[in-house]
């Protein structure tokens, strides 16, 4: 793996993001807490990758405004606060060897959030997200991240219970936006913090 992250560090270097290496979970919650001020607002979004990684309560704890649909109510109020936030923490469904990072979502406000919005993004992402091309990260996305992300959720789609994507048509699709990021956007600044664990979907 020590070449592929060498490589990686290069390509997502050259394309703009600012990639950083850990070889665990806590190395990687300690310096995301370190760099999110306690003052700053922080938008969190839908993932399991964030979950493991237990930093949503310790941000809440020392007081940040934290906000994620997830552990609220109001998702659809939760939404819009996070969608505000000065930082914003998610993961990525695949993350390619010439540093592409690749994303599908059903509703869209995490890529839009990834994307646009926010003064710094970090991105976490383990090892099992690594793919060698973008072909590869969308037969990842689809029959795998997406049939376990459906189980989860327990929607309404075929992957729930074939465990592949069948492209289909269903209100509760998960597979409606796609997002390449070829650069990182201007305007907002991308870390990329790859965890030498498997996390997340």
């Amino acid at each position: 793996m020590e070449k592929i992250y060498i490589k990686l560090e290069k390509e997502l270097s050259r394309n703009g993001f600012v990639p950083i290496f850990f070889e665990d979970v806590g190395q990687a919650k300690e310096y995301i807490l370190k760099h999110i001020e306690k003052d700053e607002s922080v938008g969190i979004g839908g993932s399991t990758t964030i979950e493991e990684l237990q930093i949503y309560d310790v941000l809440k704890e020392r007081g940040n405004p934290v906000y994620w649909h997830w552990k609220s109510e109001n998702k659809k109020q939760e939404l819009e606060y996070a969608r505000d936030a000065q930082v914003y923490l998610a993961s990525a469904n695949a993350l390619t060897f010439d540093g592409k990072i690749v994303n599908m979502d059903g509703t869209g406000n995490r890529v839009s959030s990834i994307i646009h919005g926010h003064e710094r993004v970090y991105i976490i992402v383990g090892k099992n997200k690594l793919c060698k091309d973008y072909n590869e990260a969308i037969e990842r996305i689809k029959n795998i991240a997406a049939p376990k992300n459906a189980k989860r959720l327990d929607t309404d789609t075929p992957c729930k219970f074939t465990g592949k994507c069948n492209d289909c048509n269903s209100p509760d699709r998960m597979c409606s936006v796609e997002t390449i990021l070829h650069r990182n956007p201007t305007g907002t600044q991308i870390y990329v913090c790859l965890i030498d664990k498997e996390l997340g979907y």
